[in-house]
């Protein structure tokens, strides 16, 4: 995906939706001036390296594949690597994501290395234009196993497209019972430039109880944990019947301006269509 231009003007981290400022205090970013290069990004890779089981490939500098045949997927497989471009937004947000969900980013691999190896790396197959998808623009909804009613409620509304149910009359259910977790780093390039019609797809997991009071590194750990079981649940969503959109901005407390007429927009927040079919994640249970 092009890396999008960033204003300048929104250059102190103050002023960046609050998944930004999270990430960025996460990481120690000053603000969006502040790109970390490849060097940096290893560095805080070795420092994850110790928090899980698995951990992030190494960052290289893209240009050095720049004539190698094998496809993306390949060369992370085979090689251990993420072709990186330096001091780029994109790809940055990418090598964060690795970080935080190490063990969701190589599932995903797999996956693709698996079709790649029983139908070639063009075209894409249907599974891997999805998987794509929520790799750029996805999001997780953690939800604690003592939580699952309300849960199940808020995520049934999101589901038909119930958003002033969804965001407004659950507005306190969202950071205290149903936790959104970006994951897709195409989301958070987005952020830094937000627009009306800024859209991800959401993919609800169940984590203990424990996730509510956890670190800010457990949380992670616990949802990469749970992510990563989805994903296999629903076998590299194999499925059209899995993913459903999320209209970023209407998150509560993710942007300026949540009025009623904000929400009222119908361009942006969308009906749901008379032939959309119903998403296989309903209903969450326990485990």
């Amino acid at each position: 995906m092009k890396s999008v231009a960033v204003n300048q003007s929104l250059s102190h981290r103050a002023s960046l939706s609050l998944p930004l400022r999270t990430l960025f205090e996460y990481f120690n970013i000053q603000d969006i001036s502040d790109t970390p290069d490849i060097k940096q990004l290893n560095q805080l890779a070795e420092g994850f390296s110790g928090q899980t089981e698995k951990h992030a490939p190494e960052f290289v500098e893209a240009q050095q594949f720049e004539h190698d045949p094998r496809y993306y997927e390949t060369i992370v497989a085979e090689a251990a690597q993420v072709p990186t471009r330096d001091r780029n937004w994109h790809d940055a947000f990418n090598a964060m994501i690795w970080m935080l969900f190490p063990n969701s980013k190589q599932r995903l691999n797999r996956f693709h290395i698996a079709d790649i190896k029983a139908f070639g790396a063009h075209p894409r197959t249907p599974r891997r234009n999805r998987m794509t998808h929520f790799d750029e623009c996805g999001v997780v909804l953690a939800v604690p196993a003592s939580c699952l009613e309300q849960g199940n409620n808020l995520l049934e509304a999101l589901a038909k497209h119930q958003w002033q149910r969804a965001f407004c009359e659950y507005q306190q259910v969202w950071g205290a019972q149903v936790f959104p977790l970006i994951f897709g780093h195409a989301i958070y390039e987005m952020l830094l430039n937000p627009f009306i019609g800024l859209t991800a797809k959401w993919l609800a997991v169940v984590v203990p109880d424990e996730f509510i009071a956890a670190s800010t590194a457990r949380q992670y750990a616990l949802a990469d944990q749970a992510l990563e079981q989805r994903l296999l649940e629903f076998d590299g969503l194999s499925s059209k019947q899995v993913l459903k959109p999320l209209p970023v901005l209407g998150v509560p407390d993710w942007s300026e301006g949540q009025t009623d007429a904000f929400y009222a927009n119908r361009d942006y927040f969308r009906p749901l269509s008379a032939n959309a079919q119903p998403t296989l994640q309903l209903p969450l249970v326990g485990k």
